[in-house]
């Protein structure tokens, strides 16, 4: 039982702790710097989307807006089966967007289809609810003048991270947001991210496979299959989109919705986990998969304290620390959106770890999770 506390505690902290601690070291003394130019390639973003009139009208505005030259930027807009008044918007655009109506068949499919009517050789993937700074574009595309890189990933900056937001669980998302892309950030910097922000980021369009039509996370699957063969997928913080943090249920539904995709991934590329295939392996294995692993090896870590705590004042200690933050997430997730930041931090975590059983559960049950 000892041995079970002590493996448990060593996943834990290895990967919240030792894990950053590693890369931070890695990315000083072995940075590899990518050669940016302020050249303007042409480009074809495309946005799948489904039932988005409400946001709709005001992204194409946006992203017509984007200080990029028009003659360069085609848009491609594919309706997954929308029953509002998507095709009605996308008519009143007919001469700057190019539409493609489908019927309902989920975003794999849906990007599958708009890749295939992008005409240039850097394609852009968003979504429709987020906004992108005027010059996002233009940041998103410089590092692919360097010829080893195949994609490349922007910012998503959450109203939330300044300690703003509608959302309950603000400061949680917040905090766990700025220590994901401190991670994805030094991954970039010591060779490639294990993969992508889906609200912005682009590939080489010779390095696009179509997706299996079950695809969750096209944002991770689409970036490995470039860094497996042989590309580097870059983060460029420059290129900045915006959005505003969900609240507590939409955040659970959207962590469970990453996480089973996690677990996908696994089904639809197993050799990433083959350090001879995956040349980002070790980045995989402790970002990835190691985020699966936590949730278990929390409840692991639980019983076998509860279960030593009779034997000695340490484990004694290490159960009642444990039960005194989970009370601290249970109270977090009670409050409103004035102060107790401490709390709302703890319960993010164990709301996302939670995500993380409820994930492998929709992934083995075969329920639909893409929206």
């Amino acid at each position: 039982m000892e041995a079970t506390f002590w493996v448990a505690a060593l996943v834990i902290v290895y990967v919240y702790a030792g894990y950053p601690l590693l890369l931070a070291v890695w990315a000083r003394v072995a940075a590899k710097p990518v050669r940016v130019a302020a050249g303007m390639p042409s480009v074809s973003i495309v946005v799948a989307a489904r039932n988005e009139a409400a946001t709709l009208d005001a992204r194409i505005q946006n992203l017509l807006a984007l200080d990029y030259p028009a003659a360069r930027m085609q848009i491609v807009v594919v309706s997954d089966g929308s029953t509002d008044r998507t095709a009605e918007i996308l008519a009143r655009y007919a001469d700057r967007v190019d539409a493609v109506l489908l019927p309902s068949g989920g975003k794999a499919l849906a990007l599958n289809a708009g890749v295939s009517a992008a005409t240039h050789g850097i394609i852009v993937f968003t979504d429709a609810r987020q906004t992108f700074a005027a010059d996002a574009l233009r940041a998103l595309v410089a590092p692919f003048a360097d010829p080893s890189v195949g994609g490349v990933s922007g910012e998503l900056l959450l109203d939330c991270e300044a300690g703003g937001g509608q959302s309950s669980i603000g400061e949680g998302v917040g905090a766990y947001w700025r220590y994901e892309k401190w991670l994805r950030e030094n991954e970039s910097l010591i060779g490639s991210m294990v993969g992508a922000t889906g609200a912005i980021y682009a590939l080489r369009r010779s390095l696009w496979r179509p997706l299996p039509a079950d695809t969750i996370l096209d944002d991770v699957l689409a970036p490995m299959r470039a860094v497996m063969a042989g590309a580097r997928v870059v983060l460029e913080r420059g290129a900045r989109a915006y959005d505003r943090a969900a609240s507590a249920g939409a955040e659970f539904k959207r962590k469970t919705r990453t996480l089973a995709g996690n677990y996908q991934l696994l089904r639809l590329e197993p050799r990433l986990l083959l350090p001879i295939v995956n040349p980002v392996w070790w980045q995989f294995m402790s970002h990835k998969v190691g985020r699966l692993l936590v949730p278990w090896a929390l409840a692991l870590l639980f019983v076998s304290s509860g279960l030593l705590a009779s034997r000695s004042a340490f484990y004694a200690l290490a159960f009642f620390a444990q039960v005194a933050f989970y009370a601290l997430a249970l109270y977090g997730a009670a409050l409103d959106r004035q102060g107790r930041a401490l709390a709302r931090v703890a319960y993010t975590f164990v709301m996302m770890n939670a995500a993380a059983v409820a994930g492998l559960i929709a992934v083995s049950y075969g329920r639909r999770v893409w929206r």
